[in-house]
């Protein structure tokens, strides 16, 4: 290599044997140690999904996911890794589901979920979280979903659950309507069939940010179907409603939201607990004398430490 006329021994790159291509997955709360020469790493973030509601209650909304490619971390450094529970269903013949627990890397917060809302009650919308949860049947009066991205951040964690337009009597829109996913808002439920409730809204793949398989597919924070028939979860883990017997629960450490229960004897679906997985980035690193050259085209690929 040449060395640009720089007085020094010449220097070719060196791969830091402190880094790797394999994620760190977390499923349950612990401490990520970075390697002594990482610098940046990929992390996602997911908390847990909010439970869905229960007597024509609205499905959970999956807990916020936020993302990186470039979190800058400091060699050998231990960060606190906290991974939410899932919200439970709404029981105890009507209830709201409860808002999922937030998921935590470092200075990132992903929020919890929101419950699904219950019909019985003033107002019958959903609760607001990382992704909002369905709002319960229009039973005489509109409902809204609660809003998704709460608190806010940048980009957007998470999408606002659904609700229903269609107040009148109460055969009308007499199910709940779908929590918020990652990648999509959640759904009303159609004005007909009465008994059908809302689909969650979908959640993300963020497989592509990895260069190691992941679990679930990669895909998270799918969004919990409303109580009522022909109600399923968003993809990425959100429960399916139900028009009986529990509403579905979201699946373990993807952050879906739990599914609602049309009916008020039987309980909305737990919410998923959530997950972090963290990847750090291979860097070039080397001793010695460098040219401007080098160091301005490695630092332009990413690759200078």
């Amino acid at each position: 290599m040449a060395n640009g006329g720089i007085i020094g021994p010449v220097q070719n790159p060196i791969v830091s044997v402190a880094s790797t291509t394999s994620a760190q997955v977390f499923t349950a709360s612990g401490t990520y140690t970075s390697g002594p020469q990482v610098r940046f790493v990929t992390y996602a973030v997911v908390a847990g999904g909010g439970g869905g509601g229960q007597n024509q209650g609205g499905g959970g909304g999956a807990g916020g996911l936020r993302t990186s490619c470039s979190f800058s971390v400091c060699g050998t450094t231990p960060y606190s890794i906290t991974v939410g529970a899932g919200g439970a269903g709404g029981t105890g013949g009507n209830a709201f589901g409860a808002t999922g627990s937030n998921s935590i890397f470092s200075t990132i917060t992903s929020a919890g979920g929101g419950g699904g809302a219950k019909v019985n009650c003033s107002p019958r919308n959903g609760l607001p979280g990382g992704s909002g949860g369905g709002g319960a049947g229009a039973f005489f009066v509109a409902t809204i979903g609660g809003s998704g991205n709460t608190p806010p951040s940048s980009p957007s964690q998470g999408n606002t659950g659904g609700g229903n337009p269609y107040p009148g009597v109460p055969a009308v829109c007499a199910a709940g309507a779908g929590g918020g996913g990652a990648g999509a808002v959640g759904n009303s439920a159609p004005k007909s069939p009465a008994n059908a409730g809302g689909s969650g809204g979908a959640g993300l793949d963020v497989s592509s940010l990895f260069t190691a398989p992941i679990p679930s597919s990669g895909i998270y924070a799918g969004g919990g179907g409303g109580g009522g028939t022909s109600s399923p979860g968003g993809t990425g883990g959100g429960g399916a409603g139900s028009c009986a017997p529990a509403g579905t629960a979201g699946t373990t450490n993807t952050g879906g939201g739990g599914g609602g229960n049309r009916s008020n004897a039987n309980p909305g679906g737990a919410g998923g607990s959530g997950i972090v997985i963290v990847q750090e980035l291979t860097k070039t690193v080397a001793p010695g004398v460098w040219s401007i050259n080098d160091a301005f085209n490695y630092k332009k690929a990413g690759q200078w430490s």
